[in-house]
């Protein structure tokens, strides 16, 4: 990121700040939702995914020590009667995802960077069209589940946008007090594994521009904290609709852009 212009700093930085935000607020989402826009800005899928990495085992650790330490304070005698996270489905769907996982990964970093691009950028859309018609990934069925965990273990070591697909089925198997815990659990094993093929192939962590990102990220965060309370008493649709709308205008400049 050397040689970008101060506005194009800014735009990342306020798409950090974005990435912040929907990641506290919706429990998924920091990846897919931010790195449409910032392969707009510089179309190098390297230099974001392990400053994204990075957050994610931040914050994820982060949130779920706050979910425990919130039962342990609302407990009797300091032990809570139950956990924040479903530990037994959460190891149930890595047995399924990890080799998928794994494949992806070796995907990541051995196509070319416009190659993957373009696979991103398809890959929101679809998600965006869903989002659109208020038709989310849904998951009814035990073969359905295996195989959108295995996609979605796939995506997610490819680029780190997997979550859609995961969400889907963690939905209907964890309880709702565990969902969001449970997946930050989960995002930040998929980044761990990530992140030491990263370290692995010498790949850049960008870890000057971590200095002033972090903070960037922090804010969204504290954003996404108060939104995160107050979309749970409320409805979501018209939010996600109106973010489907946008996916698809950047998915599709990013698409026809000479650089993608």
């Amino acid at each position: 990121m050397a040689g970008l212009e101060w506005y194009q700093l800014a735009l990342i930085g306020l798409i950090f700040v974005w990435s912040g935000f929907v990641r506290t607020s919706l429990g998924f989402g920091g990846a897919v939702l931010s790195l449409p826009f910032l392969l707009l800005v510089l179309n190098e899928p390297l230099v974001f995914l392990p400053i994204i990495a990075v957050h994610l085992m931040i914050f994820s650790s982060w949130i779920a020590w706050r979910g425990h330490r919130q039962l342990v304070a609302e407990s009797e005698d300091g032990r809570p009667a139950t956990s924040n996270i479903d530990w037994a489905y959460l190891l149930k769907a890595m047995k399924i995802m990890i080799v998928p996982k794994l494949v992806g990964v070796v995907g990541l970093l051995t196509l070319p960077g416009n190659v993957m691009t373009s696979i991103i950028f398809v890959i929101v859309l679809v998600y965006a069209v869903g989002y659109v018609l208020d038709r989310p990934f849904r998951s009814n069925h035990r073969y359905v589940d295996y195989a959108l965990l295995a996609m979605g273990g796939y995506v997610s070591g490819t680029s780190l946008i997997g979550a859609p697909l995961i969400v889907a089925v963690f939905a209907s198997h964890v309880a709702a007090h565990q969902l969001r815990d449970t997946l930050f659990v989960l995002w930040f094993i998929l980044v761990v594994i990530k992140m030491v093929s990263f370290v692995i192939a010498g790949v850049d962590l960008q870890l000057v521009h971590h200095l002033w990102l972090l903070p960037c990220a922090l804010v969204g965060h504290l954003l996404g904290e108060r939104a995160h309370r107050h979309m749970l008493a409320g409805k979501t649709n018209r939010y996600f609709r109106v973010l489907g709308v946008v996916l698809i205008i950047v998915s599709v400049m990013g698409l026809l852009s000479p650089a993608g």
